[in-house]
C-alpha cells in the first residue's frame, strides 16, 4: 500500500522548535519529488517546503527561510522538517506530499503531488 504517514506535531511555545517526519512506504522517497505543505485554520493549503528526488534540490518559502530545514533519510524511506523559532503564526496542520513528476512550479501547487498524509498538527501558543 503506497502511503505516507506524518508525525511529531504537537504543542510548541513560541521560540520552540519541533521536528516533524513523514514516513513512506510501498514506494522510495528518493525517486519522488516531495513537498511540505500546511493549513491553517480557514487558509488555504501552501507549499513551505520542497525537495526533489534527484539531485536533492530545495525550495523553500519566505516564510520559513532561515527557521526550517528540511532532511532526508533514504535509508529509513524518511524525510524530516525541522521547525525553529516557531511562531504563533506557524500554527497550523502540516502535510507531506509526494509527486512522482519533476516539480518545476514554486510555490509549488498542491494539485502537483499525488501522495499525501493525514496530516500533523502543529500548535504554537504560550
Amino acid at each position: 500500500q503506497v502511503q505516507l504517514v506524518e508525525s511529531g506535531g504537537g504543542l510548541v511555545q513560541p521560540g520552540g522548535s519541533l521536528r516533524l517526519s513523514c514516513a513512506a512506504s510501498g514506494f522510495r522517497l528518493d525517486n519522488y519529488d516531495i513537498g511540505w505543505f500546511r493549513q491553517a485554520p480557514g487558509k488555504e493549503r501552501e507549499g513551505i517546503f520542497c525537495i526533489s528526488g534527484s539531485p536533492g534540490l530545495t525550495w523553500y518559502a519566505d516564510s520559513v527561510k532561515g527557521r526550517f530545514t528540511i532532511t532526508k533519510d533514504n535509508a529509513k524511506n524518511t524525510v524530516y522538517l525541522q521547525m525553529n523559532s516557531l511562531e504563533p503564526e506557524d500554527t497550523a496542520v502540516y502535510y507531506c506530499a509526494a509527486s512522482s513528476s519533476a516539480i518545476s512550479t514554486y510555490p509549488p501547487p498542491p494539485s502537483s503531488y499525488d501522495i499525501w498524509g493525514q496530516g500533523t498538527p502543529v500548535t504554537v501558543s504560550s
